[in-house]
């Protein structure tokens, strides 16, 4: 299984989520650290949840984002057929549990 790459900008490697935070249903705070040790620069980041793609097959009603433009999802799809990346949650989650 290939991984969701975070890339810092200034040195292009590898960029670790040291910890991260819900703050709401749609909102994750995180905080990365680049793993070149010469460069070690530290980030905090935001993952936002904005835009329904697809209907989740079982929806809870109190989950409530606004339906992406059809424009967009055309775009996800395109995005999607093109790289071979998990999703991102799945990924801060996995490194969380062997942090």
């Amino acid at each position: 299984m290939s991984t969701y790459k975070l890339v810092c900008p200034h040195c292009s490697s590898r960029m670790r989520i040291r910890t991260s935070e819900g703050k709401h249903i749609f909102l994750r705070i995180a905080y990365l650290q680049c793993a070149n040790e010469g460069c070690g620069w530290t980030v905090r980041a935001q993952f936002e949840m904005t835009h329904e793609m697809s209907p989740s097959g079982m929806p809870n009603p109190t989950v409530r984002l606004p339906v992406a433009p059809v424009a967009m999802r055309r775009q996800a799809m395109k995005t999607a057929a093109a790289d071979d990346h998990p999703d991102l949650l799945d990924q801060m989650d996995m490194e969380e549990a062997t942090a």
